[in-house]
């Protein structure tokens, strides 16, 4: 009975996919994520709002379910010292997050599903992290402004939905300062594609040679 209990569980368990990330610089805290919802192979939205505003200064990513992580960010929307918030979460013991907040100076943790609390200046999380991480690590500095450390985790959520199917839509980009969160951008990651590597126009003679052959 164990055996089939067990292999009746993984039918069931869903395939998800997601990529969120969050940094510390100079300016405060850095937060971008994609919106793709997916089960397996089965596309279910590309408008998910994986970034949760908390309060006016916190802010919250969800890896896993999505239904778990927004019903406990919603618990947290209350203006507590923030380590206080991730440690509540923690105890509650919800999917895989990453939390930041400027309540009295720039403050980052990874809360994962068994309750664990990290404290950090970095973290992706999600299937397309791997990925994330590539362009985060090689990119990343302290004494970023505002404008570079958005285009960098900008550029990271576009490079992880690039190579990982289970990422996608739109990579929202968010800034933590002294006076609260502001949403900076939201781009489509297919029109993101085409602004780092742009399709060089054809010249007259590739045109003619593709009638020719047609």
């Amino acid at each position: 009975f164990d055996g089939f209990q067990k292999e009746a569980v993984q039918m069931v368990k869903p395939a998800k996919g997601t990529t969120t990330l969050a940094f510390i610089f100079k300016e405060g805290v850095m937060v971008a994520a994609d919106s793709r919802a997916s089960m397996g192979g089965y596309i279910s939205s590309q408008s998910v709002k994986k970034i949760i505003e908390i309060n006016p200064y916190m802010l919250g990513t969800m890896a896993g379910g999505a239904a778990d992580c927004q019903f406990w960010h919603r618990n947290l929307g209350i203006k507590v010292h923030f380590s206080l918030s991730s440690s509540f979460l923690s105890v509650l013991m919800l999917r895989s997050v990453a939390l930041s907040s400027f309540l009295l100076g720039p403050g980052l943790y990874y809360v994962d599903n068994e309750g664990g609390r990290l404290k950090g200046d970095r973290f992706s999380v999600g299937s397309g992290s791997p990925y994330a991480y590539g362009v985060l690590d090689s990119g990343y500095k302290f004494d970023m402004s505002v404008e570079e450390a958005s285009e960098l985790a900008r550029r990271s959520i576009y490079h992880a939905t690039f190579r990982d199917g289970a990422s996608g839509g739109v990579a929202s980009v968010y800034h933590v300062g002294p006076n609260g969160w502001k949403k900076l951008s939201g781009d489509d990651v297919g029109e993101l594609h085409y602004h780092y590597y742009p399709v060089p126009p054809a010249t007259a003679e590739q045109v003619m040679e593709e009638v020719a052959a047609e």
